[in-house]
């Protein structure tokens, strides 16, 4: 029997069954969320998967975006606590993880998240082995060689976020205290993201100007704790 959809149109060409760019977000904290709402609002996908252990939530947060569907073009977005789903992901952004408590090492952290890695990792390359991997979940830089390892796919293929949250962080403060965009600073924080990152200032520069300048002459956008 044919459907309302088959009658009002008619087929010209086959569907495609396989998505040109399936991505899927495994965790839908705040930072999987707004990746997710990024990715849509970009038009980065046209297949949109979420995965997280929480199924209210995670049916919940899914409905919201399906609903929002009439503002941008990605057409199917799923959401499971099964990995199936998420066969044949060209990315896998991974948010999923422990949050340090008060008082808690970093160590402690870094513990209870490479558990989590090793249940994550294995049915997401079983489920798509051509996959590249970009893992934002902390402590960033040591989850990142865990992934990488754990996943057995080329180091080219699984990435971390690093310091570009803290160098765009650095861009919108010096734009700050200087009164221009912060698409107009250029500026970089290497090193490992959390403590012991730091400004790599001979890069720095407004409107293409160098910026370069004592160490405590630049401690003005430096001195607030940056936060996660």
């Amino acid at each position: 029997m044919s459907t309302v959809k088959e009658k009002l149109i008619e087929k010209l060409i086959e569907d495609d069954k396989d998505s040109q760019c399936k991505i899927t977000i495994v965790g839908i904290g705040a930072v999987g969320m707004a990746c997710a709402i990024s990715i849509l609002l970009k038009d980065l996908a046209d297949e949109l998967v979420l995965i997280d252990v929480a199924s209210d939530k995670l049916k919940g947060e899914m409905m919201d975006l399906q609903h929002g569907s009439l503002f941008f073009s990605t057409s199917k977005i799923t959401s499971g606590k099964d990995y199936s789903i998420s066969a044949n992901s060209k990315i896998v952004i991974v948010t999923a993880g422990a949050r340090q408590q008060e008082g808690e090492t970093r160590l402690a952290l870094v513990q209870r998240n490479v558990a989590v890695m090793k249940s994550i990792i294995p049915p997401i390359v079983h489920c798509s082995p051509d996959c590249k991997i970009l893992v934002v979940s902390n402590p960033v830089d040591i989850l990142t060689y865990v992934v990488w390892k754990i996943s057995g796919l080329p180091a080219t293929c699984v990435i971390g976020s690093g310091c570009n949250l803290d160098s765009a962080r650095f861009r919108y403060l010096i734009g700050e205290k200087l009164g221009v965009h912060p698409t107009s600073c250029h500026g970089w924080i290497i090193g490992e993201h959390g403590d012991s990152s730091v400004i790599y200032k001979f890069l720095t520069s407004v409107l293409y100007l160098s910026a370069l300048m004592e160490w405590g002459e630049c401690c003005w956008c430096c001195s607030e704790d940056p936060g996660p």
